[in-house]
């Protein structure tokens, strides 16, 4: 396996408590140099105003993650390829579904890989979760994504603007494990939004699904929360024809069947990531799955809104 130098534009929360540390330990990645608006600095790396001054100074750079807020990722991607980069994409991978079909095809043109990510289903228990749905039908679905927007993103305001998603920045978290492990695509039937009533992206949904992979009549459905403290719940509940109970605890880090906890693993979804990632490159492969943002768009499409008090930090 190949050493990759790699840099990260856009050094927030997400690349300073994951990326950093998970490339730091990855022996398949070389950091050398971040790309930040704020100036944050990382000991021995370089750090650039933007991608235009990296890409000057550094034109045999194999890879950028790009960690900014989904709004610009099109932009940021597109000048990466352009400079042939090979790009990782935090989630969600762009303001739009357009935006990410229009990067796919970019990628291709330029024979660079693309990799649009999500860290869930990297999670011990997505993958036999899989295997035990597998030519099995869905009696009922059950998801519940409940989370504290203070604590995971504290004062970050491009979260309520339009391209921000909102509650769906977590609860595509669990689209993504849902598309995953189920054996036939889900759509989504019908939504509830609601936004504070001073904010333009949701604080909470509703949604309903439809799918081949389940039984006729059979409830799906899935409740995001941004307003939740305390102890926080990530949780998806799944009941197969034979009356078989799979629960997907903590983001599917575990697996519990029936009540018995048969997988039970730290949570690795970054580890996971830079893994493939580096598979990717060295085999030269795109990797683009858009399954989660197109139930996204159109939960967004088909959503009732709703109002609720205002937010304040």
């Amino acid at each position: 396996m190949s050493q990759h130098s790699i840099a990260i534009i856009g050094v927030g929360k997400i690349a300073v408590d994951q990326h950093l540390p998970v490339i730091a330990k990855n022996p398949a990645f070389r950091l050398a140099a971040l790309v930040s608006q704020r100036g944050v600095e990382q000991a021995g790396v370089p750090t650039f105003r933007t991608p235009a001054e990296l890409y000057a100074a550094m034109p045999d750079l194999d890879a950028v993650a790009i960690c900014t807020p989904p709004s610009v990722r099109h932009q940021v991607a597109l000048e990466a390829l352009n400079a042939g980069m090979n790009v990782l994409l935090e989630k969600p991978p762009a303001p739009t579904v357009s935006e990410l079909a229009d990067l796919v095809r970019q990628a291709a043109a330029r024979r660079c890989v693309l990799f649009a990510t999500w860290h869930s289903q990297y999670n011990a228990g997505v993958e036999e979760a899989k295997k035990r749905l597998a030519g099995r039908k869905i009696a009922s679905l059950a998801i519940t994504w409940k989370e504290d927007v203070r604590r995971w993103h504290p004062g970050q305001e491009w979260i309520w603007q339009p391209g921000g998603f909102g509650v769906f920045d977590p609860g595509i978290n669990a689209l993504s494990i849902l598309t995953e492990i189920a054996p036939e695509p889900f759509f989504v039937t019908a939504a509830t939004l609601t936004y504070p009533a001073n904010r333009d992206t949701p604080i909470a949904a509703r949604l309903t699904f439809a799918s081949d992979a389940a039984l006729p009549g059979a409830a799906l459905t899935a409740e995001f929360d941004w307003r939740q403290t305390g102890d926080q719940t990530w949780t998806i509940e799944i009941v197969v024809e034979d009356g078989t109970r799979l629960t997907l605890i903590d983001g599917g880090s575990k697996l519990a069947v029936n009540g018995n906890l048969t997988v039970a693993e730290p949570m690795v979804e970054y580890e996971g990531i830079y893994a493939r990632f580096a598979g990717l490159l060295d085999r030269g492969e795109s990797a683009v799955d858009a399954a989660p943002f197109h139930l996204v768009a159109d939960a967004m499409v088909v959503g009732k809104r709703e109002t609720t008090d205002a937010f304040e930090w």
